[in-house]
């Protein structure tokens, strides 16, 4: 992001010595001309903007609601299409240890997304926090009543299915279901809902890498949903790039609109209650107590808080807003019970 160049400054000075009068033949003498290579640093251009939940400068202001898409991440669903333009990934357990995407697209909505899932309540309250219009593709019984009632704006699989949402003939139901960009500007028209942002999130953007060096260097680390692999996921510190990469188990994350890995500038496990609630394995999630948190970004991981902010979800350090390195921020609800400690590890 913050770029440096060197810029080739040529020096050119000749020297002419003349004979005097007295002198019968005179002589020139040249003095080659002498290329200096001066390095200089010029600062990256300031755009007068930036991404509210990216904080990528932007040559324009980004006025657009955010939109909340529920991301299926069943191992039949991966790849997944539009996660690498998604400004901000929550991943978080449905039933059992399975989990699942909410991505937040603000900055840019991709032209295709999906497999889309169905919603849980505490999907919905993230959500209602954003002041996002919410994407999903079924629902719990919770979930279904918090919809019906407009707790947020939303289009649903359930209603739509074959109208705004299109299935694949790729894979088999419920991982095939996927919605455009086109399809969900239509779905606002058609439940009247507004594209225009009215919540602007309090989110805190590092100017440049300076200031992160402060914390314990990790290199690597994962995050353990349950005993086995399938959703055991592996974090990378790409260091050239500034940048992390993700595995799920041992297979690198990509978008498969790009088949490219995604780039995640900052991950953020917060340790949260989760209580089962029915036979289903269904959950009850508290979103807002706070509680402790560790921020992964440019290769440093610092243990910090999280606080339910205005509805928002956000890290804090000291009482303020946790800094982020701009770029998209991956976002863990980890249990209380088995914690932090046991469900992150990782390695200097």
């Amino acid at each position: 992001m913050f770029k440096r160049w060197g810029i080739l400054i040529a020096a050119s000075v000749i020297l002419v010595a003349c004979s005097s009068k007295e002198e019968a033949d005179p002589v020139e003498e040249i003095i080659e001309d002498v290329v200096e290579e001066v390095e200089v640093q010029a600062e990256e251009e300031v755009l007068p903007y930036r991404a509210p939940f990216t904080g990528i400068g932007s040559e324009k202001e980004l006025t657009q609601r955010p939109v909340l898409v529920t991301i299926n991440n069943h191992p039949l669903a991966r790849p997944q299409s539009g996660i690498a333009k998604a400004d901000i990934i929550y991943e978080m357990l449905a039933e059992g240890n399975v989990t699942r995407f909410l991505a937040v697209y603000q900055s840019e909505i991709p032209e295709k997304l999906g497999p889309v899932r169905s919603a849980r309540d505490y999907f919905v309250d993230v959500a209602k926090g954003l002041d996002a219009f919410y994407i999903a593709h079924g629902y719990s019984p919770d979930a279904q009543k918090m919809l019906s009632s407009r707790v947020v704006d939303n289009i649903n699989g359930m209603q739509y299915d074959g109208i705004l949402f299109e299935r694949s003939s790729e894979r088999k139901a419920p991982h095939n279901s996927y919605i455009t960009k086109e399809k969900i500007l239509a779905g606002a028209e058609k439940v009247g809902a507004s594209m225009e942002m009215s919540k602007i999130p309090r989110f805190s953007f590092y100017e440049s890498f300076e200031g992160i060096k402060i914390g314990n260097p990790v290199s690597n680390f994962s995050i353990h949903y349950g005993s086995g692999s399938s959703f055991e996921n592996e974090y990378t510190y790409i260091s050239d790039e500034g940048i992390y990469e993700r595995e799920t188990a041992g297979v690198l994350t990509i978008d498969k609109e790009t088949d490219k890995a995604i780039k995640i500038a900052n991950v953020i496990c917060m340790e949260i209650p989760h209580k089962v609630i029915d036979s289903s394995g269904r959950r009850q999630l508290s979103l807002n107590d706070g509680g402790r948190a560790y921020i992964f970004q440019a290769g440093i991981m610092k243990e910090i808080e999280w606080e339910n902010i205005d509805g928002i979800l956000m890290p804090m350090e000291n009482g303020v807003p946790a800094k982020l390195v701009p770029g998209q921020t991956w976002i863990n609800f980890i249990p209380t019970s088995p914690g932090l400690e046991e469900m992150v590890t990782y390695l200097p």
